[in-house]
């Protein structure tokens, strides 16, 4: 992640093929990037320990799930701090927390090891997709919107709340 943080600003710097605030490609391949790193500790060392374990697995998996998206986003606003122009907070957040729900569904779905598919999958969709003139293309471009875009929002609040709840309390597919 910090390599990642540390390519964004000097790309950003640069100028980056147009990288702004008004052009969130490079931000999100960053999100998505970072997202898909943080997906592969969503699973422990030994599976069976931890669907044993006398302690409530609920709530640890849904704040590992919230404290990796914070670490996503602390690290793109770090870079944002440093004088770069990048996309508002707001947006950050949103898109954050999407990427990481489609992560945790990921783990819940295909197991530690795959968790990163789905983020992956869903970033090149929305990056080669037509542009969004319906409503299924809006849901399915959610990541490349401003912030403040409701359909944007609400598909990254969705899949957010569906992940990390399948997560917490499925667990990671063995």
């Amino acid at each position: 992640m910090l390599i990642g943080a540390l390519a964004l600003w000097a790309l950003a710097r640069q100028g980056g093929g147009g990288a702004g605030a008004g052009d969130p490609g490079l931000p999100v391949l960053f999100l998505g990037a970072d997202a898909m790193a943080a997906s592969t500790g969503l699973g422990g060392q030994d599976l069976a320990l931890d669907r044993t374990a006398a302690n409530r697995r609920i709530p640890r998996r849904a704040a590992h799930v919230l404290l990796a998206a914070a670490v996503v986003v602390a690290m793109l606003l770090i870079v944002r701090a440093a004088g770069r122009d990048l996309p508002d907070a707001a947006f950050v957040v949103r898109d954050t927390a999407g990427l990481m729900g489609l992560a945790a569904l990921g783990a819940a779905l295909a197991g530690a090891e795959y968790a990163w598919a789905p983020p992956f999958v869903w970033l090149s969709f929305a990056f080669f997709a037509p542009p969004p003139t319906s409503t299924p293309m809006r849901v399915a471009s959610w990541l490349l919107p401003p912030s403040g875009t409701p359909v944007a929002t609400w598909t990254s609040l969705a899949l957010t709340v569906a992940g990390t709840t399948a997560y917490s309390v499925a667990g990671p597919r063995r």
